[in-house]
């Protein structure tokens, strides 16, 4: 197991395209959800234990073997909102690419052919860690990093909000995102003895609201 391959992939210069999506944050910022880092630290931790959590358990499933394509329907079903599922979609694509670059597997390239036009992202990348020789909890803990890392990110620049005060926020939900990493491994264990029904299917409706919203926009900085 690579510690620094786990840098690697967590990297948000990881050429795979998530720094141009704010993870539901532009349009919660346009509503007037987020305003100061109080707000921003409540968005981000409670994206976390839900759509994070989720898509943290199908990366960690995805690492631990299991079937990437019965994977990559379970995140269908678990993602209501035609806007995310698109998103999703096109990450992973982005994904892909970026992996299959960096650590080429058989895995990844059989995913590729059976998902031309994109898996979800966070089976890509469960796939990409495994070919990194990395473990289920440590692609648990990519996803859960850049569910809410994306979403600060894009904080500090629709609100000019001080940097610091945002990097404050990541580190203070660090025993959150070593939580929710943990509980997708576990998940992903449970999921290897009894099918993908057994990992979690935690939702954030006003997510998927404002994403379908987001997505009719005629102008916005972010993608999603």
């Amino acid at each position: 197991m690579s510690r620094a391959a786990l840098l690697v992939l967590a990297d948000g210069r990881f050429p795979a395209g998530g720094h141009a999506h704010s993870g539901g944050a532009e349009a919660a910022v346009k509503a007037g959800r987020i305003r100061t880092a109080a707000d921003l630290a409540q968005f981000c931790r409670g994206r976390l234990h839900t759509v994070g959590l989720t898509s943290a358990a199908l990366a960690a499933a995805a690492a631990a073997g299991l079937d990437p394509l019965a994977l990559d329907e379970a995140a269908d079903a678990r993602t209501p909102s035609p806007a995310l599922r698109a998103t999703a979609r096109k990450l992973g694509r982005q994904m892909m690419r970026a992996a299959r670059a960096t650590w080429p597997s058989a895995e990844l390239e059989a995913l590729a052919a059976a998902r031309p036009r994109g898996a979800h992202q966070p089976i890509v990348l469960g796939l990409a860690a495994r070919a990194a020789g990395l473990g289920p909890e440590d692609a648990g803990h990519c996803v859960a990093y850049e569910a809410v890392s994306a979403s600060a990110t894009a904080v500090v620049r629709l609100l000019s909000l001080d940097p610091f005060d945002a990097t404050a926020v990541l580190a203070r939900l660090a025993p959150d995102l070593d939580a929710v990493a943990h509980r997708a491994g576990v998940a992903a264990a449970e999921a290897v003895l009894g099918g993908v029904d057994a990992l979690p299917a935690a939702s954030a409706p006003l997510l998927d609201i404002m994403a379908e919203a987001h997505a009719a926009w005629p102008v916005r900085l972010f993608a999603s």
